[in-house]
């Protein structure tokens, strides 16, 4: 799932470290109670690298790849007696003036690609499969907005791991080594309250966000007090190891209906990381003085899942 050259496509099933694309389909879905639906669904899963190829080869420039994750529950159903260490549900987090909130999600697709019909096909081809197996949770269209820019002005994701690091901060390893080479997978759907963002002076935008609008240089940590969004979702352990995650958030909206959001996707080796930063987001760090990019965007869904690697995901199905 790393190492991989990307001029070869389609893109590989489970490639956490595929280039990040122009358009994506964040797809949320339960599966219906049942051996019936369970079966379906994991027939589904089996074909997955097929159905890529099957739509990926209409256009080879497109990159189209897909990601599946698999909630705690779902795993359970599998019967396996095996789960990764670190998966559960989402545990929500109720700060004094904001919640992250959990909703359901057994089941979930990442697709990606450089042109969004590549996105749509695949979309509708797998929902025609999966059938009356699978109830739709959440559905998000993203798009790349300009230089990789959140509906609020800033770019998304500077932070990120490059080159090997992607690796050693996003796939688990020998500490769980029979589900080495997956990922956790932290979700959350927000929307933006733009017209009171907008009336803050860009002085106090670049504040809250940690950077500077138009250049994205990174402004100073603050020694005390309030923290920007920069610097609380940043994770140092005791030892002063930084620990990273890989975002590939994207924007969303529908200026029609007044909708305009940022769905955040988190992939990490630990799921405590993106846990404890979303903890000291909504709780404060100070607790009390959470982030106040909060008062602008508002989380309304949450969902943890595992990414398997190709080979532990192929063991599951076959179980059923």
């Amino acid at each position: 799932m790393t190492d991989s050259s990307w001029d070869r496509v389609p893109i590989d099933s489970q490639s956490i470290d595929a280039p990040l694309s122009r358009a994506a389909v964040f797809l949320t879905l339960t599966v219906a109670e049942g051996r019936d639906a369970l079966q379906v669904v994991a027939g589904v899963l089996d074909g997955l690298d097929d159905l890529i190829k099957t739509v990926g080869f209409r256009d080879l420039n497109g990159r189209l790849s897909c990601i599946t994750a698999l909630g705690s529950a779902l795993w359970d159903r599998f019967q396996t007696g095996k789960r990764p260490k670190e998966l559960r549900p989402f545990t929500p987090i109720e700060g004094p003036t904001h919640t992250a909130p959990a909703t359901p999600g057994d089941l979930f697709f990442h697709i990606r690609a450089e042109r969004e019909d590549l996105c749509f096909e695949f979309e509708r081809l797998l929902m025609d499969q999966l059938c009356d197996s699978v109830t739709l949770a959440d559905e998000v269209a993203g798009f790349r907005y300009f230089d990789s820019r959140d509906l609020l002005g800033f770019v998304d994701g500077t932070a990120n791991p490059t080159g090997r690091e992607i690796g050693s901060s996003t796939l688990v390893g020998s500490e769980d080594q029979e589900f080495a080479g997956g990922s956790y997978v932290v979700v959350q759907k927000y929307l933006h309250q733009m017209q009171p963002w907008a009336r803050l002076p860009r002085n106090e935008q670049e504040q809250i966000i940690g950077r500077e609008i138009v250049s994205n240089v990174e402004l100073p940590d603050a020694a005390s007090g309030q923290k920007s969004h920069k610097t609380l979702a940043t994770i140092v352990d005791d030892d002063g190891t930084e620990h990273d995650i890989l975002r590939d958030n994207m924007p969303f909206g529908r200026p029609g209906h007044g909708e305009y959001g940022t769905y955040f996707i988190g992939y990490s080796r630990h799921l405590w990381v993106t846990q404890k930063m979303l903890e000291r987001m909504f709780l404060g760090d100070p607790p009390g003085m959470h982030d106040r990019l909060l008062d602008f965007s508002t989380a309304h869904t949450g969902a943890v899942f595992f990414a398997p690697a190709p080979r532990t995901l192929s063991a599951l199905l076959q179980a059923v």
